[in-house]
């Protein structure tokens, strides 16, 4: 488990630790070195790097081409990223991974909790974490490329609220078990059209 004291140095300062923790065991690793890739709807099967220089030859090899995530954040290696050349070798440094992987999800989690209407219900928080974490998964929240897409600001980040086990988290929250067979399988952006599917479901709740 990546450690706390390092998630709080290292963090974005607009995401509460507590939020930090959820979103690298729903959507991350806990291997600095961890590099997925995957092409089309596929994950591939790469050598598990040991050390940083094998995870930025691994990244090197496929970057441009494929669709790379990378350390404890699996933060999107090919953002902004033209050459090879130009990757950082601080993809692969704990903090570094931490403070910049944390940045762009803050910046997802705004543009997510705008489009609900910064809400501060306790019943909706979940979905508006779930659909965070979807979006970083896929690249997409309503059609709309988040990595790339203007940052809303100003918009307070709630954390999602645990529901208690009364028997309703089936009800409340159904998204968790699909984005876990994204995370398994084709959680890439050609699966964008599902989410758009659940998104009109939920709406239809009271």
């Amino acid at each position: 488990m990546v450690d706390a004291a390092l998630i709080k140095e290292c963090s974005d300062p607009g995401l509460k630790p507590a939020v930090v923790e959820q979103f690298i065991e729903r959507a991350g690793s806990q291997d600095p070195l961890a590099v997925t890739v995957l092409s089309g709807n596929r994950v591939m099967l790469v050598p598990k790097p040991t050390t940083a220089d094998e995870a930025m030859n691994l990244i090197g090899q496929h970057v441009g081409r494929n669709v790379v995530r990378v350390g404890v954040t699996q933060y999107p290696a090919g953002l902004g990223v033209v050459e090879a050349g130009e990757l950082k070798s601080d993809l692969v440094d704990t903090c570094a991974n931490l403070r910049t992987g944390t940045a762009l999800f803050a910046k997802l989690y705004r543009i997510v909790t705008k489009w609900y209407g910064n809400p501060t219900d306790k019943d909706v928080l979940p979905q508006v974490f779930d659909d965070a974490i979807i979006a970083w998964q896929t690249g997409y929240f309503e059609g709309t490329a988040v990595f790339t897409a203007q940052d809303p600001g100003g918009v307070k980040l709630e954390s999602p609220v645990q529901t208690p086990d009364l028997g309703e988290p089936e009800e409340k929250m159904p998204l968790p078990g699909n984005e876990r067979a994204g995370r398994e399988g084709s959680d890439h952006p050609n699966k964008a059209g599902i989410r758009v599917d659940l998104s009109s479901i939920r709406a239809q709740e009271p």
